[in-house]
């Protein structure tokens, strides 16, 4: 602990911390029941519930909008789709023959060469050259008579009859007038301007200050702030330390005691329904394994197995070897049918065609060797005649 914030005096750590503890411990508690409550409510209600929705959803939901979507809405929206395809379609043929070809085919040409290639004649031909012969003729007669009458009359008349007595009395009679009342004006403004700020300050400011300075900033300095930073620093801050400490502490010495509490409330749950529960359980386990399970062992060994073995060597061997043995028969029978059939159809065509040569089996001749003239032969091998294959033919 630093010197400027002094450990306080165990007179306000022990009772605050008494105060803090006496405050947290019921929120602590039930904090810690919420929870716990919250994870058994997770465990329990809303990861089951949580997994059946996924489940509703998945097959009451996702499968039957998409078979609808399959079956019903994508051949539906492919159908308008294409119904709307042609009826665009009309609608374009049907705007294009009531606007555009009648525009292109009809209004255009009529504009074009009813209308436009005349005017443009006409303009050209007739509408331009009168303009421009009229204008020659507005500068001439009129045009050039004005500005003659303009230069050499009305400007030497403005100049030296009205500019040049506006100018000379604005040099020689105004601007020395305009001279003397603004040096006049300064001194004026320059002795007010010294004059009347001293004035303000001694009838608004000096007062005001001087109150301020003598008065109200030592009654508020020795009054209120000495005294407020005394019971901050020695009061308010230690108390608000110790309560911030005492918080933390006590949060977690409140744990300690909610999880002790929450300890002997198992374990009182515990010895008085869960024990007897387990005990219970272990009871009917007891009742089914002896009074059902062996007994029902028991019937299986000492009846239902051996009426099984009978049923399987007195009924289903017989009947297994009698389809085995009818099968057989069905095969031979069908084979003989088969060879009927083609003795039948060999003996149709010798009838229609006639009989074929019989063909005579021989054995395959080994192919001698041939030696090219040597004495010496290969073993086990017929020499071959030395007879080229040209004389051969």
């Amino acid at each position: 602990m630093s010197l400027e914030n002094p450990t306080p005096p165990a007179l306000i750590r022990v009772p605050v911390r008494i105060v803090v503890l006496v405050a947290v411990l019921p929120v602590r508690m039930a904090w810690d029941a919420l929870a716990a409550g919250g994870r058994l409510l997770d465990r329990a209600l809303l990861r089951p519930a949580g997994r059946g929705l996924e489940w509703f959803f998945d097959h009451a939901v996702v499968l039957p909008a998409r078979w609808l979507h399959r079956r019903l809405l994508a051949p539906a929206g492919r159908g308008i789709a294409i119904g709307a395809g042609w009826l665009g379609r009309g609608l374009e043929w049907l705007l294009r023959a009531a606007f555009v070809w009648p525009w292109r085919y009809v209004v255009v040409p009529v504009a074009r060469y009813g209308v436009a290639v005349p005017a443009g004649w006409l303009y050209r031909r007739v509408l331009s050259p009168l303009g421009a012969g009229c204008l020659f003729l507005l500068e001439k007669l009129v045009l050039v008579p004005l500005a003659a009458l303009f230069r050499h009359v009305l400007a030497p008349l403005f100049r030296y009859g009205a500019a040049a007595p506006a100018v000379w009395l604005y040099r020689r009679v105004l601007v020395p007038l305009g001279e003397g009342l603004g040096r006049a004006f300064r001194q004026a403004g320059r002795g007010l301007g010294r004059l009347l700020p001293r004035l303000g300050l001694a009838l608004f400011v000096w007062p005001w200050a001087g109150l301020w300075r003598y008065v109200v900033a030592p009654a508020v300095r020795y009054g209120i702030v000495l005294p407020a930073g005394w019971l901050w620093k020695r009061v308010l801050a230690p108390v608000g330390r110790e309560a911030r400490d005492a918080l933390a502490l006590c949060w977690r010495v409140a744990g300690f005691v909610s999880r002790a509490v929450g300890r002997g409330l198992k374990w009182l749950a515990w010895n008085l329904l869960g024990r007897p529960l387990v005990h219970v359980w272990h009871g009917l386990r007891w009742c089914g394994r002896h009074l059902v399970a062996r007994p029902a062992a028991r019937i299986r060994a000492s009846v239902l197995r051996p009426a099984g073995h009978w049923v399987r060597d007195a009924l289903w061997a017989p009947a297994r070897r009698a389809a085995v043995e009818a099968g057989h028969a069905a095969k031979d029978a069908l084979a003989s049918a088969r060879a009927a059939v083609r003795k039948a159809r060999r003996d149709a065509r010798r009838a229609l065609v006639g009989a074929a040569r019989p063909v005579e089996p021989r054995e395959p001749v080994a192919a001698r060797a041939r030696t090219l003239g040597s004495t010496t032969n290969v073993s086990g091998a017929v020499p071959a005649p030395e007879i080229s294959l040209r004389k051969r033919g």
